[in-house]
């Protein structure tokens, strides 16, 4: 996908708690949170994104540790969908 569509998606559709689905060409879905750092205008010229994975998200809650989160090149993006896990009653 090309920057600016990844753009538009997370201004439109998410907020710095939205989950997101993020299908890839040649490898599996990863669950994560975009995340907005220092360095994010600088990784976003560049198309690549800083994404906390699914197994994070508790940590992250807990610390806002941005080690936590791994840095994913746009161009292999798919497409994009907002997650909303499911309620366990």
């Amino acid at each position: 996908m090309h920057t600016e569509e990844i753009e538009k998606f997370i201004d439109s559709k998410t907020s710095s708690e939205t989950k997101v689905k993020i299908d890839f060409k040649k490898r599996e879905a990863v669950y994560g949170l975009f995340v907005k750092d220092k360095d994010y205008d600088d990784l976003k010229s560049k198309n690549l994104w800083r994404i906390v994975p699914k197994s994070q998200f508790e940590e992250y809650s807990r610390s806002n540790n941005i080690g936590l989160a791994k840095i994913f090149n746009g161009v292999d993006f798919s497409r994009l969908t907002v997650y909303k896990e499911k309620e366990v009653v």
